[in-house]
């Protein structure tokens, strides 16, 4: 089995003696560092699917830092955002905490509240990654339901008896139990409680997907 890849740090800033300052302070971790000297270069050379946090500058030419956060938002990226900044106010503030930033902080900042912050974007990061992956085993498993099927699942799932669902899709009881060994089956369900836990995990983290 291929070694997990360490967190990585993506540092965002456009000046140099930050990007710096900021790397050496993560010297002695074991995250990997990446700065980046524009939000640009972040996107054409970054893996935004790796396990790891973004320290994001506001003030930045080619894009401001909120202008970032938005694409990110809307690339449905897992990566928190850790604001750090010298321009810092309270209406940048809020707004970015409103559109998801892990936290906001303000240049200078002393070492051991950036350490504490990144650790907490990195546990952040992998409960979303943990959870996109369990939406996508979930999913894996639906796709291999036939139309059918899947209209037995949802009736099971709502409490329904077999000899209910087969009068609600106008079929016999047998057949209904076949489907339901099926659903069970390709669902990877040991029991009705595993199935009614697989649907309302989907419901719950991906509520589009229903």
């Amino acid at each position: 089995m291929t070694p997990a890849k360490p967190p990585c740090v993506f540092l965002i800033d456009d000046d140099p003696f930050i990007l710096r300052s900021v790397e050496r302070l993560f010297f002695a971790t074991s995250y990997v560092i990446e700065p980046y000297g524009s939000a640009r270069l972040f996107l054409e050379h970054a893996d935004l699917g790796r396990h790891g946090c973004i320290i994001l500058d506001i003030s930045m030419p080619d894009m401001p830092g909120p202008a970032l956060q938005e694409h990110l938002l809307r690339c449905r990226s897992l990566l928190p955002i850790i604001f750090l900044t010298g321009n810092g106010d309270v209406a940048n503030s809020v707004r970015a905490m409103k559109l998801g930033a892990c936290d906001f902080l303000t240049k200078p900042v002393e070492a051991d509240v950036l350490l504490d912050s990144v650790e907490l974007a990195l546990a952040l990061n992998r409960k979303r990654l943990d959870e996109r992956d369990l939406v996508e085993a979930i999913q894996a498993r639906l796709s291999q339901l036939t139309r059918r099927e899947r209209q037995v699942l949802d009736l099971v799932v709502a409490g329904r008896l077999n000899k209910q669902i087969a009068a609600e899709l106008g079929t016999v009881e047998h057949t209904i139990k076949l489907h339901r060994a099926s659903v069970m089956r390709k669902m990877a369900a040991d029991s009705i409680s595993d199935l009614v836990t697989a649907v309302n995990t989907l419901r719950l983290l991906r509520p589009e997907a229903e």
